[in-house]
């Protein structure tokens, strides 16, 4: 039963007050057919909507069934009107997207978070639509839109239905078969209330209400009702079984409201693309120069320590020491040994460069003098051939390891091994080639000659010392202690006052060398990634304009879907999903566009790039994030629009 007491509503117009109901005071029973007849501007449909629950009055009391509603939430009352109320609009308010059985079962999205499509089949059935399933709104014509309606209101199985003007654009057959079938409804026990302004439809009801300037004239009985007990059961929650369905759906609705607009959402999703693109690109390219580095600082050795002596002013490449007094021998690289426990390997080295000379060839080049362990430390055990001995380290043997450049060079890229090349007027049988390793724009690492380091100090450079020691630690975390350690055992060796230490021995960390320009990638990639995703903030902000200009499109969609229920949340979310799709598409194309461009940056520049799955996740995730951030504004907007006045939004 629904019960008005004194109902008011009033609109302001300019400075003008428009009184559209005026103390209003009736009572509705169940199981009744009501008639709201009046002239244009007498308060019908107003009434109507305060009874529908989708407009409020400003002064008076509004119950249903004993329940105070006129002061309630939008959202209760919304919860209200999906478990009590059918509305049967005069334009009928189909979506045009969806389907016939779509619009039929939209409500229960609502009310039971999931679409049943079969039942909602059912109703159309008995609407006697069975065979217009599947068509869509521009495919029907308005007697068969309005069915569908119809079947709508029904899909809550409602204790009313409210239908404003619903003959109103149908000619008279129609309009018959519609009033027919809410005879039919009302016989089982459903009430109806429709608003009209034919008194041939008015005099079918059983009751006729009569309105002008907002106020009720006439209120007459036409047919009795028949006494039936009924037991009122107002069970309604606010809340809605948040199934996978009922996210699936919005997704769906979703993704066919933005196929309408192809070139709209393909324009909106190119800015999420070109971000996601650049983003994933440019840290690529951050990780590919930064594993470059890595590959060619490992190339050098690992856990590895310099020493050299005498301070190293380094001009040009050519080692200067600060005296002659202090000089490194191998002696030292096997006291270094001996003594410090941590210490896995050290190797004395001597580097000059030299003139090599091969047939009619002639190259200069790097010429290193090591132990046999140098090949192990540095990552240089030859690809063709082998590496020299100890045994032929220690007769002195002249026997060469060339580089990658030295065969390509000199021996026009044809086996060298066996081959017997000059260094410095000197003979050396080459026994092996070295492992490619590439070249930098200060460096070529492949342009060089190994030979055993008693060989070049004795044979070649005519030298009693050696240029430094490489020192390889058990464990990248001792590297610091053992520095500390050899540090102190050569200015115990060599005696140096306490006057020049600073100056006797310089002892570089590999790793602090591979840490200081893993830093500096790692922040040119931060800056190229903040310069890139500029263009998502970018894309974020077309997304907010496409989804307000949505927004202002749907309006009357709006309406409609709190009209069946449909809560601010549930409107919040739908356009969030909006959003989120727009921006998640995009992602991932932009995801499938930066693989490319990678692929031909290696290809056409030869630059080192890597693509994790980690960078691939967070830019996929930030363009979602894109979306749900610059979506919230429109979404946010869409829910907080009045029903009524979506509704009436042309």
């Amino acid at each position: 039963m629904l019960e008005l007491k004194n109902i008011h509503k009033k609109y302001q117009m300019g400075e003008n007050i428009i009184y559209a109901l005026r103390d209003i005071s009736l009572t509705i029973e169940d199981g009744d057919f009501i008639a709201i007849m009046g002239a244009s501007g007498s308060g019908k449909s107003t009434l109507m909507h305060v009874l529908g629950l989708l407009d409020t009055p400003d002064e008076g009391s509004y119950t249903i069934n004993g329940q105070e509603v006129s002061k309630l939430t939008e959202d209760e009352l919304a919860v209200f009107r999906r478990e009590m109320i059918g509305f049967i609009f005069q334009q009928s308010n189909l979506l045009p997207r969806l389907t016939a059985v779509e619009n039929v079962a939209l409500p229960l999205l609502y009310s039971k978070g999931k679409i049943d499509i079969e039942y909602a089949g059912k109703l159309l059935e008995r609407v006697g639509l069975a065979e217009r399933l599947v068509h869509h709104p521009n495919e029907m014509s308005g007697g068969q839109q309005q069915r569908v309606a119809i079947a709508r209101s029904l899909v809550n199985q409602p204790l009313m239905i409210f239908a404003d003007e619903p003959t109103g654009n149908l000619d008279s057959v129609n309009g018959k078969e519609i009033i027919d079938i809410l005879k039919k409804l009302n016989h089982t026990g459903i009430t109806v209330i429709i608003v009209t302004h034919e008194n041939e439809i008015g005099r079918q009801a059983k009751r006729l209400i009569k309105m002008h300037d907002g106020a009720v004239v006439s209120d007459e009985r036409l047919i009795s009702i028949p006494v039936t007990e009924k037991e009122h059961t107002n069970k309604r929650s606010l809340s809605v079984n948040f199934q996978i369905a009922y996210f699936i759906q919005h997704f769906y609705q979703g993704v066919k409201t933005l196929t309408v607009n192809k070139v709209r959402t393909g324009l909106s999703m190119l800015g999420i693309l070109i971000g996601v693109g650049a983003v994933v690109t440019m840290i690529a390219l951050g990780r590919g120069a930064r594993k470059a580095i890595e590959e060619q600082l490992s190339s050098l050795g690992t856990n590895l320590l310099i020493l050299r002596a005498g301070a190293v002013r380094g001009m040009g490449g050519v080692i200067v020491q600060a005296g002659t007094t202090t000089r490194l021998t191998a002696e030292d690289a096997s006291a270094i040994m001996k003594e410090i426990p941590e210490v896995k390997e050290a190797v004395p080295n001597v580097t000059g460069r030299a003139q090599i000379t091969y047939l009619n060839k002639n190259w200069n080049t790097s010429v290193v003098g090591v132990s046999p362990s140098y090949a192990r430390m540095h990552a240089d055990t030859p690809t063709v051939g082998r590496f020299f001995t100890d045994e032929e380290n220690r007769k002195r043997q002249r026997v060469a390891i060339v580089g990658a450049s030295i065969v390509r060079e000199v021996f026009s890229a044809q086996n060298p091994i066996g081959s017997m090349i000059k260094i410095n007027k000197v003979s050396f049988h080459v026994i092996g080639v070295l492992p490619e390793k590439g070249a930098s724009t200060w460096h070529d690492q492949d342009d060089r000659i190994l030979i055993p380091v008693n060989t070049a100090m004795r044979r070649l450079y005519g030298k009693d010392y050696v240029d430094n020691i490489d020192i390889e630690v058990t464990s990248a975390e001792l590297t610091s202690q053992v520095q500390d350690q050899t540090f102190e055992l050569m200015l115990s060796r060599h005696r140096i006052p306490v006057s020049q230490k600073q100056d006797a021995f310089q002892i570089r960390n590999l790793a602090d060398i591979q840490a200081a320009l893993s830093a500096s990638t790692q922040v040119m990639t931060l800056l190229l990634s903040i310069i890139a995703a500029i263009s998502l903030i970018v894309g974020g902000i077309g997304i907010m304009n496409i989804m307000l200009v949505s927004v202002t499109e749907r309006t009357r969609e709006i309406g409609l879907r709190k009209a069946v229920g449909a809560r601010r949340l549930d409107i919040l979310s739908q356009f969030i999903v909006e959003s989120v799709v727009i921006s998640a598409v995009g992602g991932i194309f932009g995801i499938v566009l930066s693989w490319l461009a990678t692929i031909l940056i290696s290809q056409i520049a030869g630059w080192a790039t890597s693509i994790t799955l980690g960078s691939v996740l967070l830019s996929f995730l930030f363009s979602a994030s894109i979306g749900i951030i610059f979506g919230l504004y429109p979404a946010r907007k869409a829910s907080r629009l009045a029903p009524i006045d979506a509704l009436r939004h042309e």
